[in-house]
């Protein structure tokens, strides 16, 4: 694996892993990723890209041009979790409540290694985006979409766009990848069970809404077993379930949160209608009413097809086939850049975060970005853009 890593990364690892621990030891927040972003800036000022701020709030697009030729796009997401850190590393999180921990803080040092070698090395034609994005996972909203809102790709088109993600479990020096849907949608929706309230001793004189919404929780479940295909994935979670303050008391209302996931446009839009009816017609069959409110979330995150499947033989020939894993399984979490390959074609795909001590899963306290999987993505990045920009006329590809 690492003789695939390129010279020019190695030179610079350490000092990307000393950023990447940086930038972990001081977590921020959707939309409030001021010093991290002022960091972003300032590296790639120095190595000569042309900068632009304030993208979707904190976003920050940096271009570097050579000469004539398609437009791509890199992104890296910069946000933190509102997760009290228990690694106990030297460079965990130094603000309270806060912490990378799903690795975005290696995500864009990734980002960075690879711009600081290619604005050295320029091998390629046309024109490189680098977006670095916040807010990724929805606090104050979506930084995607935000960053779309300010005319993204009016003012940066590209021809092409990709993203990565770490992922623990799957073994250092492997990349995944999917073609078409990959992620599910996600949405929340509350539903409101209005009853009738009254003495606990007395049930006969009220509309128990605890006693609906018990009855809904199982209910729903007969969405996905009867009305979604085998064949098709779909979630609905009830999250929560909130009534009530009294043990002698009936409350007159009950509200239910869940979650619900589709990995096709189609069977989400089928979720939603089934779970309205079925919480307005089974509320009325306990003489109570459901009100249903819908919060829509991310779509579902599809590749393009092709260009999807040339990432896959650009990775397994640098790497090797038994590196690369080509049908890498749909993933039922959701994704904001989801948005994006809503407009532009492209791919996301995975990077392996390793086994054991890195091998915690994301969102969780304990968890941590391998520092060991950072050159060897770096240097995929580098590879893509060569392959996907070229080389400079006359110049050999290295």
């Amino acid at each position: 694996m690492y003789s695939t890593i390129l010279p020019g990364i190695r030179r610079i690892s350490d000092e990307m892993v000393a950023l990447r621990r940086q930038i972990h030891a001081h977590p921020e927040l959707g939309f409030e990723e001021f010093n991290t972003s002022q960091l972003i800036i300032d590296k790639l000022q120095a190595w000569g890209y042309q900068v632009t701020t304030g993208i979707g709030g904190t976003g920050v697009v940096a271009s570097l041009h050579g000469g004539r030729g398609p437009v791509i796009g890199l992104r890296a997401d910069m946000d933190a979790l509102p997760i009290q850190e228990e690694t106990g590393l030297s460079w965990a999180s130094r603000i309270p409540g806060k912490m990378h921990a799903c690795g975005h803080d290696g995500h864009t040092a990734i980002l960075l290694a690879a711009a600081c070698e290619l604005a050295q090395s320029r091998r390629f034609h046309g024109t490189l985006h680098l977006f670095f994005q916040p807010a990724e996972e929805g606090h104050g909203g979506s930084g995607a979409k935000r960053m779309l809102d300010d005319g993204l790709f009016q003012r940066f088109p590209c021809d092409a766009i990709f993203a990565l993600h770490n992922m623990p479990g799957l073994a250092l020096g492997k990349l995944g990848f999917r073609a078409g849907p990959f992620m599910a949608s996600t949405d929340t929706i509350t539903i409101l069970i209005h009853g009738t309230g009254g003495h606990g001793a007395m049930p006969q004189h009220a509309v128990d809404p605890v006693v609906v919404a018990a009855s809904l929780v199982m209910a729903l479940q007969s969405i996905v077993s009867r009305n979604v295909s085998p064949l098709d994935m779909a979630v609905v979670t009830v999250g929560a379930v909130l009534a009530g303050d009294a043990a002698n008391v009936i409350p007159a209302t009950a509200e239910m949160r869940l979650t619900v996931r589709a990995l096709l446009p189609a069977t989400r839009q089928l979720l939603h209608q089934r779970i309205r009816l079925l919480a307005e017609q089974h509320a009325a069959g306990f003489g109570a009413r459901a009100e249903v409110r819908l919060q829509h979330g991310y779509p579902v995150l599809v590749n393009d097809d092709v260009i999807t499947r040339q990432l896959s033989l650009l990775a397994q020939e640098w790497l090797g086939a038994d590196n690369v894993i080509d049908e890498l399984a749909p993933l039922t979490g959701s994704e904001d850049f989801a948005y994006w390959l809503e407009q532009v074609p492209g791919c996301y795909f995975i990077i392996g975060n390793g086994d054991g001590e890195g091998g915690c899963m994301v969102h969780n306290p304990g968890y941590d970005f391998n520092d060991e999987a950072l050159p060897l993505a770096a240097s995929f990045w580098v590879r893509l853009v060569e392959y996907w920009l070229g080389p400079v006329e006359g110049e050999a590809q290295t």
